[in-house]
């Protein structure tokens, strides 16, 4: 064995496996797997990419300036109080770094994104799971496990992969009840989907408390996953402790240009909104008349339990999908083995899913 020791924690990580992307043999897979935008970019983000290439030779704003602003008056925001970042996972690890110690606890419920608990062991922090109820955020069993040494709470709103969420005044109680000197981080990657009016952002919260934090990213409805591009929005003295703690150049020049292009292409967010206004509620009818179970979901995807069929049925009916060539996410890395995640993709894409399904448990 090598003589070299990581540090506590790391070597309990199991290394994170994004959504398959592939299916051998297959040139044009069905990729459902990753909650990824149906209709990929806005036409002007690639446009804006293309003409990047010519100034790839030079390191791009370190202050992410014009993205930051056009961040700003796309959600009318202060592009002072907005920090930028490789992705929201980026983020993620900045505010632990910042604020989370060696053997301190970070809070989070049990099937919330995995990232939360993967990131926390790789900075020798304690992961803490709070239980759910109804595949809910429980915010009386979040605020029954702080303890002295609790220092960050994270929760995403609306939560992958169970796709439920907080509404305001449950998030309101669950901030109220945390000590002051904890962080509150509220993952709004899918706040662009939702189409609830009790489902918060997290933005009004961060106006009026110290302790709170919004992310956001490009990766889903502005159709960016590749380019790992994402945000947050904060109390300026979290700003200032942030940009002392990120890299000098954390957001290449490319991502920074197609993130402004993507926010000014409204169509397109439109196209986007709409194809999973339709498609969801129609998924998760069809799904629901086959017998399976799907729960209720504010964001891009379906989570579709197929407990009742037996329990092999979501790992069976997940292979079935491959073998036709299309890929959903299982669930059992979540605590979920009973369960796969559907995001929503283009009609025919969706009508592919329903008819597999139906032959499969036929």
């Amino acid at each position: 064995m090598s003589p070299l020791r990581p540090r506590p924690g790391i070597l309990e990580i199991e290394p994170y496996v994004g959504g398959k992307a592939e299916v051998e043999g297959m040139a044009n897979a069905v990729k459902l797997s990753a909650n990824e935008a149906a209709l990929g970019p806005s036409p002007k983000a690639i446009e804006a990419l293309r003409a990047a290439a010519e100034s790839a030779h030079r390191y791009p704003d370190g202050g992410a300036r014009a993205l930051r602003e056009a961040i700003g008056r796309r959600f009318g925001l202060d592009p002072e109080r907005i920090v930028c970042g490789s992705g929201s996972d980026e983020l993620l690890q900045l505010l632990m770094r910042a604020y989370v110690g060696s053997g301190e606890e970070v809070l989070y419920s049990a099937h919330g994104f995995l990232m939360y608990r993967l990131t926390a062991l790789s900075l020798g922090a304690m992961p803490v799971a709070a239980p759910e109820r109804d595949l809910r955020t429980d915010v009386d069993a979040v605020l029954a496990r702080v303890t002295s040494r609790t220092r960050a709470v994270f929760i995403a709103n609306p939560n992958n992969p169970t796709g439920s969420y907080l509404s305001h005044e449950e998030l309101d109680r669950l901030h109220a009840g945390l000590p002051e000197d904890v962080l509150l981080v509220i993952d709004a990657a899918y706040a662009e989907y939702v189409d609830r009016n009790d489902c918060p952002t997290g933005q009004e919260l961060v106006d009026r408390a110290h302790n709170v934090v919004m992310t956001r990213t490009f990766s889903k409805l502005f159709g960016l996953a590749a380019m790992r591009l994402g945000w947050l929005y904060a109390q300026p003295a979290v700003i200032e402790v942030l940009h002392r703690v990120r890299g000098p150049f954390n957001v290449s020049a490319a991502a920074q240009i197609a993130g402004i292009a993507a926010l000014e292409d409204r169509d397109h967010q439109a196209a986007e909104y709409a194809n999973n206004a339709r498609w969801r509620p129609w998924l998760a009818e069809q799904l629901t008349a086959l017998g399976l179970k799907v729960h209720p979901s504010a964001a891009n995807f379906v989570l579709v339990e197929f407990a009742e069929a037996g329990a092999t049925s979501a790992p069976a009916a997940s292979a079935w999908l491959e073998s036709q060539g299309i890929l959903a996410r299982p669930m059992a890395a979540y605590g979920l083995p009973h369960c796969l995640r559907i995001t929503i993709g283009r009609e025919g894409e969706n009508q592919m899913v329903v008819e597999r399904l139906r032959e499969f448990l036929a």
